[in-house]
């Protein structure tokens, strides 16, 4: 059990800072993808991830062509984020999503600047990457 714990932490890099998600992106070239979630209480967030995040083709093409950063607003106790976490989790959904929309994938450049937007879409794997793809060329 331990190995697949371990496995599943090693596939998918999601990043829960800003600062360290510019920093990668800038030194490997890569945009960023933030994702704002509920992650347990929002149900199309949880389709997001089974459908798109939690795939083994997303998390290999996502390896080698983005920086992936996790914005999660949790609203069980048990899920609940560190005071620190929260601040920041806040701050960044003032800039990239004044609207409160949950789920909300914003593609950013190296520097944060916003490239475009979307949500959950029940369509294939392939078709959510060929979407970000766009934003990001």
């Amino acid at each position: 059990m331990c190995v697949f714990s371990t496995q599943f932490l090693l596939a998918q890099d999601w990043k829960t800072d800003f600062a360290a998600a510019k920093k990668e992106a800038a030194k490997e070239d890569k945009p960023i993808i933030l994702v704002f979630q509920g992650s347990d209480w929002c149900a199309p967030c949880i389709k997001l991830d089974k459908e798109i995040w939690s795939t083994e083709e997303f998390k290999d093409y996502a390896q080698k062509h983005y920086v992936m950063l996790k914005a999660d607003f949790p609203r069980k106790n048990k899920n609940a984020l560190s005071p620190e976490q929260q601040e920041k989790n806040n701050k960044l959904a003032e800039v990239y999503n004044s609207n409160g929309y949950f789920p909300f994938v914003v593609v950013l450049d190296k520097s944060g600047k916003v490239l475009g937007q979307a949500g959950y879409q029940k369509i294939e794997v392939k078709q959510y990457i060929a979407m970000l793809d766009k934003f990001a060329k």
